[in-house]
């Protein structure tokens, strides 16, 4: 998902298998498992939990391998001719099963807490980030798969942080601890036994290399399939008005039997390390087991020594099988891990300069466009702005209209520094925005969209996103000013009736009706106006368009419009074409010149 720097998604399947390829070109195996690095950066805050639950983890180790221990004294003592008291080799045993009842308790609750904690403050992380890239990330990577990468990823994180590390770690404990014991019993078989790991380690390097490319394919196609239901879900009236849910059934079939495919691809490969590590240990357990038997069989070694060998043996075997496994579930958790590191280091474009120039204060709120081009860049061959030059006066109010493409939305992308021109500088208040903080300078610009956007939240805090501070009182009073109190009253709940997903539950002119509350309650100098007043009904217009009047005075005030009204009442409009003013006056002056605006006057306006 991480921008090349020629700005090129890097999410699509081709580069991920080229970005692989490289990987396995310049990184040492022992390195494939770096990506981990992020995760331990964030638990590393944690020493308490990490100390405790280290503890806990030897504690529990150190009491496993105890228990074969205690077994062959039991066997020798209680199998023995002599029939002695075995009574306190049992009660050790309960109590070394107790110690390790409650070790395991403790570690499962600290490894599981660790989990949760580092899953929780990553993804804090990585949202924090996303908050501060510019909306040129957002059209070139979809919203829809960082979503899912950012639910999908995770939950592999806080499986290998809650659950894997932890088993990696009293495997190895345990290994290490059932060696020493297994030396201490018989150091001949045991000698013999640790000739046979060399030939076992072998295929987890081997197997794991294309264990990781696989599982790095396997989460971007999990990550489609919630693309997909994302898009679907939120689309889901259009999907229906159309009678297109077979297709979409389909589609949504296609990726999840590719996501199978790869799942299948990376199962089979665990499937054969698993199989292929266990039947070495186990095959050499075997033929070490042999070797006891014959030596009970001559008097060198106790029936509890051998016993508690093959147990202890056991222990150890499993250990080592358990890490190939383990080592799987890594190698998914490194692949997670990059994904979601690629989102943390990924630089904000429109960013606040080291030394920010303060706007002045008070804010004059005056605008000026100043010889400005500027391309989309999803659209680089389409000059959105070619040589654009316009100054907006303090408490002026600019109509700008023009045909669909003109550029007139771009200049509002361009005064909230969405995006910087390629040339040409915009001012606000004679300074210019890439010198000064862009949080500060949308501080001082009201924003109300022609598709308003509102959140699966309250009416309240909907409304109050221009001002997060408002009282209820204050709140009512923009309401009532943009005509929205009237429907709010009707609400089951009031201000705190959940709107649903994007105000499902409100109309077209409602939801316009709390944008336009939104940016009263915004208070800024600045008005920025996308056609505030296109989905309102006549009645609810005319209100409106009078609340409109009232909170224009005394600002600076930029309309797109295609209503004549607002368009009459205009200081000056100004008419657009490909990226350029074609026109500029009022609505008496330009109607007389007979030009373009006449022209849309006549078919827009029906005037």
């Amino acid at each position: 998902m991480r921008m090349t720097k020629d700005k090129t998604p890097i999410s699509e399947s081709t580069d991920v298998e080229k970005t692989d390829n490289n990987s396995d070109k310049k990184k040492d195996p022992s390195k494939k498992l770096a990506n981990l690095r992020m995760i331990w950066d964030a638990a590393k805050h944690y020493p308490k939990q990490i100390f405790a639950a280290a503890i806990a983890l030897i504690i529990a180790a150190v009491a496993t391998i105890s228990i074969p221990v205690s077994l062959r004294y039991i066997v020798d003592e209680g199998f023995s001719a002599s029939g002695g008291d075995i009574a306190p080799y049992f009660q050790g045993l309960l109590v070394i099963v107790l110690i390790l009842a409650v070790a395991t308790a403790a570690r499962f609750y600290f490894v599981s807490w660790l989990g949760e904690r580092v899953v929780a403050d990553i993804r804090m992380k990585v949202h924090e980030n996303l908050l501060r890239l510019a909306p040129r990330f957002f059209e070139e990577n979809r919203p829809s798969e960082i979503a899912s990468r950012m639910t999908s990823d995770t939950a592999i994180i806080e499986q290998v942080v809650g659950t894997t590390v932890s088993i990696a770690l009293r495997n190895i404990i345990l290994g290490i601890l059932g060696v020493v014991v297994l030396f201490f019993l018989a150091p001949k078989l045991t000698a013999g036994l640790l000739i046979g790991i060399p030939i076992t380690i072998f295929p987890i390097v081997l197997i794991g290399r294309k264990l990781e490319k696989t599982s790095r394919k396997s989460q971007d196609r999990v990550a489609d399939v919630g693309s997909i239901i994302s898009e679907t879900l939120g689309a889901m009236k259009i999907v229906q008005a159309f009678g297109q849910e077979k297709r979409e059934y389909e589609r949504f079939g296609e990726k999840v039997d590719e996501t199978f495919e790869m799942a299948k691809k990376r199962i089979r490969l665990r499937a054969m390390l698993t199989s292929i590590v266990i039947g070495l240990i186990f095959g050499g357990i075997t033929l070490l087991m042999w070797s006891g038997a014959n030596a009970v069989s001559s008097g060198t070694m106790t029936g509890g020594t051998i016993f508690s060998f093959v147990v202890t043996g056991g222990l150890v075997a499993g250990s080592f099988g358990a890490l190939t496994e383990v080592y799987g579930d890594l190698v998914r958790g490194s692949g997670a891990a990059s994904r979601l590191a690629e989102l943390m280091r990924e630089i904000p474009e429109i960013a606040p300069p080291a030394n920010p120039i303060a706007l002045p204060s008070p804010p004059r709120g005056q605008l000026n466009f100043d010889h400005i081009s500027f391309r989309y860049p999803t659209r680089p061959e389409h000059l959105a702005l070619d040589n654009f030059s316009l100054k907006v006066e303090p408490g002026e109010t600019v109509a700008v209209v023009g045909p669909s493409g003109a550029g007139k939305s771009t200049l509002f992308q361009l005064a909230q520094r969405f995006y910087d021109p390629e040339s040409g500088s915009v001012r606000l208040d004679g300074v210019a925005l890439p010198s000064t903080d862009p949080a500060d300078i949308r501080k001082r610009l009201a924003f109300v969209p022609q598709d308003t956007i509102l959140f699966a939240a309250s009416a309240r805090d909907n409304l109050r996103y221009g001002n997060w501070n408002a009282s209820d009182d204050e709140i009512w009073a923009a309401a009532n000013q943009a005509n929205a109190s009237e429907f709010l009253e009707t609400l089951t709940e009031g201000l705190n009736t959940f709107l649903g997903e994007d105000g499902a539950r409100l109309s077209g002119g409602q939801r316009q009706r709390i944008a336009i509350a939104r940016a009263i309650l915004r208070d800024a100098p600045i008005l920025l106006l996308d056609e505030a007043t296109s989905a309102l009904d006549a009645k609810s217009e005319r209100l409106v368009q009078d609340a409109l009047d009232k909170l224009m005075q005394d600002r600076t005030t930029i309309v797109i419009a295609h209503r004549l009204a607002t368009v009459r009442n205009a200081d000056r409009i100004i008419v657009m074409d490909e990226g350029r003013i074609v026109e500029q006056g009022t609505h008496e002056e330009l109607n007389k010149a007979k030009g373009l605006y006449n022209d849309l006057a006549k078919l827009q306006f029906n005037h």
